[in-house]
């Protein structure tokens, strides 16, 4: 498993290409969809906001660095898909599809400049975060939906395995949004 060092700089470059190829798109292009089932750019901007701050930091900073909570699960194991992400150090290469739902999925950006905030939000809330998850007991475990309990340093390495999972996504709506460019039906700055 990779130190949380190493998973802060990881997430930092990622960050960086995050917010390069947010500097090359409009608000039209932010808000664009290819259809109702798909997320628009900028509403995965949101969801990989919203998801490090108010889960996972959550779950690292509010639940396992405190013992107190009584959801904590430290008889608990990861899930077999828990096991293999962590084993491998990222996601399967699949997109995860889930129904749409007013608790899921995300509202589209208000601005740029509030997607640029978040995610300097984030990286800095992981650098005052990182130092403290190695104190935290490999007991103290909280049940993600679907890879089981995980602890402080396992919720903190998620976040950087799930900005670099969304690469994906990321390109494939970037591609989608060149293709509808080229067409001559839109811009892509």
């Amino acid at each position: 498993m990779r130190s949380t060092t190493e998973a802060l700089k990881s997430l930092e470059t990622a960050v960086e290409r995050y917010l390069a190829e947010l500097n090359k798109l409009d608000m039209d292009s932010l808000h664009r969809k290819q259809s109702e089932e798909e997320w628009s750019i900028g509403q995965m901007y949101v969801h990989l906001i919203q998801s490090a701050r108010f889960m996972h930091l959550h779950n690292v900073e509010e639940q396992c660095l405190s013992s107190k909570d009584s959801a904590l699960n430290s008889d608990e194991e990861k899930t077999e898909l828990g096991r293999q992400v962590f084993e491998s150090g990222h996601f399967p290469p699949v997109p995860v599809k889930v129904p749409a739902s007013p608790q899921y999925t995300p509202q589209p950006p208000e601005s740029k400049d509030s997607l640029i905030d978040g995610l300097h939000m984030v990286v800095e809330r992981m650098r005052s975060t990182e130092p403290l998850v190695n104190q935290a007991s490999v007991n103290n475990k909280i049940r993600h939906p679907r890879l089981g309990a995980l602890n402080a340093q396992e919720w903190f390495l998620l976040i950087e395995m799930h900005y670099r999972h969304h690469f994906l996504q990321l390109d494939r709506l970037i591609s989608n949004l060149e293709m509808y460019t080229r067409e001559g039906n839109g811009m892509y700055l």
